[in-house]
């Protein structure tokens, strides 16, 4: 199924945010500290007016009605095999679609349930070695092995002794990862207090561990129900395709490179904090309480004021959202999303859990030089690059959700 590609103005406002204001020499500076390089970043992008990169969709698969095999419900992980067919899972089904490169429905893998090759806490995908596709599953505790063929089924056990496994990252070398989070349960204390993200095999043994990081305070549990902390420091990484680890705690504008398991390069930006103010603390606020009064019945009475009174907030607006590897080395930090800035109607749509990191982009190249900002659609997720590709998922404004292949175009 065919996207329609952005229309001129769209392309053209693109365009215009592309550019960071800068433009010209890159004025930041080199050094080195004990072997790693260290790269310090201008507020300012190189480049300038005109220049930069802009987004075009190329591939939108979804549809509100119709076929359900273009239909999702939640999508989760996106993963792409080498003959560039995606694998979409949509949590809400617990199913794994197929779709070619123009995005036409092969198959279906899986289904919900507790049998062999079902699922039923299934989020992430990783595309392993020679086509492997490994789905873990929180529910089953296990993660489920999917041969090239996709005709057989195996799978290994999921331990939480360690901890949680939060987060999964793979690379298209094949190389796979995940963040361990020490187990944060009702009446059960924490065995540690530090995250750390490993790589393992396709038959889960670990290998190594690429980074320990004080873990976050964004939910934590207390009498039975969560506590959020919003904006509170938490750490970011990814693997770059050449299977490097960048990683940042998300309190200072800090992005370290590492390649084998040692810091070879780190890369800071102009920041400078801002207190978070009621304004904000309001609109996060009003959005906790809208979804309690949503959920109405399910919520027992007085839990809904507990939750609203545990909401807490961290001191400072944090440097940015996420990171993520682009193509040619690139580095790609999202912004925060300022919510005092938004309208009463995009407060609206507005999804604390899913829009806090804002569309806007910063670049860097693979030296760590600053580029400017690009823009990605508004409600747009992005899941992986591949070459001059990202793709991700995009809420309409009914929420119904679709997958998106974007392509990168240097402006001219």
């Amino acid at each position: 199924m065919k996207g329609k590609a952005f229309t001129l103005a769209a392309v053209a406002l693109l365009a215009v945010g592309c550019s960071s204001g800068g433009g010209g020499d890159w004025t930041g500076s080199v050094s080195d500290s004990a072997g790693v390089t260290m790269v310090s970043n201008p507020a300012e992008g190189t480049w300038g007016t005109g220049e930069g990169w802009f987004l075009e969709e190329e591939l939108k698969i979804g549809s509100i009605e119709g076929d359900p095999e273009y239909q999702f419900g939640q999508v989760g992980d996106i993963a792409i095999d080498s003959k560039g067919f995606l694998y979409v899972m949509d949590v809400q089904a617990q199913n794994l679609k197929v779709y070619d490169t123009e995005g036409n429905y092969v198959e279906t893998i899986g289904q919900r349930g507790g049998g062999p090759g079902e699922f039923t806490g299934a989020f992430f995908l990783l595309m392993g070695p020679g086509d492997t596709l490994l789905v873990p599953d929180m529910n089953n505790r296990r993660v489920n092995i999917f041969p090239p063929d996709r005709t057989d089924y195996s799978s290994f056990p999921l331990s939480l002794e360690g901890g949680v496994p939060a987060v999964w990252a793979s690379t298209p070398s094949g190389v796979m990862a995940y963040q361990q989070r020490p187990l944060d349960l009702p009446n059960l204390p924490r065995q540690d207090s530090s995250d750390a993200v490993l790589v393992i095999t396709a038959d889960g043994t670990i290998t190594d561990t690429l980074k320990r990081f004080p873990t976050g305070e964004t939910v934590s549990f207390s009498q039975g129900f969560p506590d959020y902390t919003i904006f509170s420091t938490e750490g970011a990484w990814a693997l770059t395709e050449d299977g490097k680890l960048l990683f940042g705690l998300n309190n200072d504008y800090r992005i370290e490179v590492y390649a084998n398991g040692e810091l070879e390069r780190v890369i800071t930006q102009q920041f400078e904090p801002e207190l978070v103010g009621q304004g904000t603390k309001d609109a996060i606020s009003g959005w906790f309480r809208r979804q309690i009064e949503q959920a109405g019945a399910a919520v027992p009475p007085g839990l809904a004021e507990q939750i609203i009174d545990a909401l807490d907030f961290g001191e400072y607006i944090p440097a940015f959202s996420s990171v993520i590897g682009g193509s040619d080395g690139t580095i790609w930090v999202q912004h925060i999303q300022s919510v005092t800035e938004l309208s009463e109607e995009e407060l609206e749509s507005f999804d604390v859990l899913q829009d806090l990191g804002a569309p806007e982009w910063d670049v860097f190249d693979a030296e760590g030089r600053y580029l400017g900002v690009v823009t990605m659609p508004d409600r747009f997720a992005p899941r992986l690059f591949r070459g001059d590709h990202i793709y991700g998922v995009w809420r309409d404004e009914l929420d119904v959700q679709y997958v998106l292949r974007l392509k990168i175009v240097q402006a001219t």
